[in-house]
């Protein structure tokens, strides 16, 4: 059984990354999404790390976390710095010397960035998955920047293989990738039990406004092509444009906090924005059934993210192409549109993201195989369009009718029967 000291073992990382408090919240997340009860194995962590806090602030009242430590002198130090947290962390958190001492657990995360060469990665991987319960996670960190040694090409192939998300944290030194893998399936059941995971491309402004990644970078751009501007023609005012245009873009990407309604008979809006229809209809892309269909319209002044409208997996992704007439006119039916479908407790439900006249750009950020939690971010449409959301119409009422305004997240667009 490989074993993982603290910034030396086999296939652990020996170069100077630190994962910063940003990371280990990421490196976290799927521990801190589930509802409970559950249970956590942490592989590498140091005393006062980031990742261990971040691990521990995952627990709930139900859950179990174990920890794993390199050697005697780390078990000891890992122990004492538990103890210092109080009798609620130690009745919940265990510290043990060597993975052949740790059970299986829900949700495995390895502490330290992954290095080293393809083979090592992959005997490291294969401990670590061995202690992953069926349909649970394995959590693992590699430098954002390709190493020539291939353990980061290993993770990226077994992420394409069985990965249920990645994501990139630049607010780190150095910047990392964050992987999430799952090696067994898990049923569409387990989403219910989900919070809306932590998205590193929503970046926090304030307590209740985020921006998404791609605001933060239209707005850089704008930026830049102001200072290239000045330095250029220093005293032409022409750099003003693209100045003064960098708030209002940055605007078009805003991601605000939501509020997802408790009931889990409920139906939330995928997007913001104004009802264009609702409608029982046939789709063949689906099949014969019989679909109730929500479309809503989004203006360029609507929050532009889309969220799950109900908890459930992602089983399909396919994007077809069309034109791009305006989406509030019948031609729109046909413009690109990106087909995100989930498999539910009440049936298939598809969430489909339509350009318009405008908006020439899906963002999808939910690979198949992932579970959503209602209500959870996975991606955007640049600049408005419209979103229909496909329910069973034998299953689902609707809430809303044509002409009412909803808003992401929150909105109870239609009720479960």
């Amino acid at each position: 059984m490989t074993q993982f000291p603290v910034g030396g073992a086999s296939g652990v990382s020996r170069r100077p990354i630190q994962i910063g408090d940003r990371a280990a919240r990421v490196l976290a997340s799927e521990l801190a999404r589930h509802g409970g009860p559950k249970t956590g194995l942490l592989v590498g962590a140091a005393a006062g790390s980031a990742t261990l806090a971040a691990a521990i602030d995952a627990l709930l009242p139900d859950d179990r976390l174990t920890v794993v430590s390199g050697s005697t002198g780390a078990a000891a130090a890992l122990r004492e710095h538990v103890e210092r947290q109080g009798r609620w962390v130690t009745d919940r958190t265990r510290v043990v010397e060597s993975l052949a001492e740790a059970e299986p657990a829900d949700v495995v995360i390895l502490a330290e960035p992954l290095s080293g060469g393809a083979d090592e990665a992959r005997g490291v991987l294969a401990d670590l998955t061995k202690l992953v319960t069926s349909g649970g996670v394995l959590t693992v960190v590699v430098p954002a920047t390709r190493l020539p040694s291939g353990a980061a090409d290993e993770v990226e192939r077994q992420a394409a293989l069985y990965g249920v998300g990645s994501d990139l944290v630049l607010r780190n030194v150095p910047p990392v990738r964050v992987h999430r893998l799952r090696h067994t399936p898990a049923h569409h059941a387990a989403a219910h039990n989900l919070l809306p995971a932590l998205r590193p491309s929503s970046v926090p402004l304030t307590r209740g406004m985020n921006i998404d990644s791609n605001g933060v970078a239209a707005a850089g751009i704008a930026l830049g092509l102001a200072a290239l501007a000045k330095a250029a023609r220093p005293k032409s005012k022409l750099w003003l444009v693209p100045a003064l245009a960098a708030a209002p873009v940055a605007a078009f990407f805003r991601d605000p906090q939501r509020d997802v309604p408790d009931d889990a008979s409920a139906v939330v809006a995928a997007s913001d924005g104004k009802v264009l229809g609702v409608e029982r209809m046939h789709d063949k892309r689906f099949g014969d059934m019989e679909f109730l269909r929500i479309a809503v319209f989004l203006s360029v002044l609507d929050v532009h993210v889309n969220r799950a409208p109900v908890a459930g997996k992602v089983v399909d992704y396919f994007v077809e192409d069309g034109g791009y007439a305006a989406a509030m006119k019948p031609e729109a039916e046909h413009n690109v549109a990106a087909y995100t479908l989930l498999e539910t407790a009440h049936g298939p439900v598809a969430v489909v993201q339509r350009t318009g006249l405008i908006a020439r750009r899906i963002v999808q950020r939910a690979p198949v195989g992932s579970l959503l939690a209602k209500g959870e971010r996975f991606g955007l449409i640049r600049f408005g369009s419209r979103t229909d959301v496909y329910l069973p119409a034998d299953k689902a009422a609707p809430a809303v009718a044509p002409g009412d305004r909803v808003v992401g997240g929150s909105t109870v667009i239609a009720t479960w029967l």
